[in-house]
């Protein structure tokens, strides 16, 4: 029996990697459109997107994002774009301001935890103000969960009507200093989002580093949604680097094969995840 859908998210660039890590990473506006619009036709159907500066640094620029969203919009038609509200580009409400772009979706992070050489500071305050411009601009959030009291979180927030919609919460495994990437856990993750948000609930998963392919087969073979991209991993093996986006992509296509799951097109995921069609 053909299992469900599985979404595609590629996370084309982040805030850290440079192409003296990967000379494939895209820096650039015109960069990260074509290197979406290839990993879109190799089966991503969500882009989860950040933005650069001139000088090849994390910016919140408003006018950066709506660059990036119109390319995306143009090459990869119904693609879901999902922009970043990370710490790394922008401090308080900065974070914040391109959500009035209204893209489909934006990465919420709950609650605080450790990064490698810092604390990944979201304060309460600031949780909140995100979520409610989110509900504002008519944006699904997608809950970034670097530990369990995020998911629990998550459902506190849904259940005071900060979240709209029935949550999407991405499980992040493997950055340093933060929750590694261990199988029990992952599946008391699992039971716990089951357990909140419903059996028939969607979720993803996001491995960081060597933890990518592990996380992406984890997810896959559980029924869930995967995360790749050049953001998270820039590597195939601890010998080869990724040659591009569109490449880590087709190994979780060729998941979605080995577990009998056929791979969502943005079509599908827009109607799985509740968004309004392109």
């Amino acid at each position: 029996m053909t299992g469900k859908p599985c979404i595609i998210c590629v996370a084309i660039t982040g805030s850290l990697p440079t192409k003296a890590n990967n000379p494939a990473v895209p820096i650039t506006i015109a960069e990260q459109i074509e290197s979406t619009q290839q990993a879109f036709e190799a089966g991503a159907s969500i882009a989860h997107c950040h933005v650069r500066d001139d000088e090849g640094k994390p910016t919140s620029d408003p006018v950066r994002f709506a660059a990036l969203m119109e390319g995306i919009q143009r090459h990869c038609p119904g693609m879901i774009i999902q922009l970043s509200t990370g710490g790394r580009s922008g401090a308080g409400a900065a974070r914040g301001g391109m959500l009035p772009l209204r893209p489909d979706m934006a990465s919420l992070s709950v609650g605080s935890n450790n990064f490698p050489t810092r604390v990944y500071e979201n304060p309460p305050d600031l949780v909140d103000w995100l979520a409610a411009e989110m509900i504002t601009h008519g944006v699904k959030p997608e809950v970034e969960a670097f530990d369990l009291s995020h998911i629990l979180k998550a459902h506190e927030m849904w259940r005071k009507g900060q979240i709209a919609a029935l949550p999407y919460v991405q499980f992040v495994m493997g950055v340093k200093n933060a929750m590694p990437a261990d199988r029990d856990v992952f599946d008391y993750y699992i039971h716990t989002v089951r357990r909140l948000f419903g059996a028939d609930v969607h979720w993803c998963a996001a491995g960081i580093g060597p933890a990518q392919l592990t996380l992406n087969e984890w997810s896959v073979s559980a029924g869930g949604h995967a995360r790749t991209g050049l953001e998270d991993n820039v590597r195939l093996d601890k010998d080869r680097l990724a040659p591009s986006n569109a490449a880590l992509v087709a190994r979780v296509v060729e998941l979605c094969v080995k577990y009998d799951r056929p791979v969502a097109n943005a079509t599908q995921a827009r109607a799985l995840l509740g968004l309004k069609p392109s």
